[in-house]
C-alpha cells in the first residue's frame, strides 16, 4: 500500500510503500492523534523507518491495497 504524507511548511510530501494494511495504518494514525502522541512511526517495504511529528501533519493519504495490473485485459 502507498502512503503519502503532507507536512506543514514543506513543499514536498513523504511518499513510500508499506506492507501494512489500510486499516492497520488508519488505526495507527488515529490512535496517535487521539492520544496526543508527539509522533507516528511507519516502516516501508525496504525496511526504512519514518518518524513523523504529529504536530506537523497536513494530511495523510492511504492508498489502496489493490495490486496494479500490467498488460492488456480482454
Amino acid at each position: 500500500m502507498e502512503i503519502r504524507i503532507g507536512i506543514v511548511n514543506t513543499g514536498r510530501e513523504l511518499n513510500f510503500e508499506t506492507g501494512d494494511s489500510v486499516d492497520a495504518a488508519r488505526e495507527q494514525v488515529t490512535a496517535a492523534l487521539e492520544s496526543s502522541a508527539t509522533h507516528v512511526t511507519f516502516r516501508d517495504t525496504k525496511g526504512n523507518t519514518f518518524i513523523v511529528p504529529t504536530a506537523n501533519l497536513a494530511y495523510i493519504e492511504l492508498g489502496t491495497e489493490d495490486v496494479r495490473r500490467v498488460g492488456f485485459v480482454a
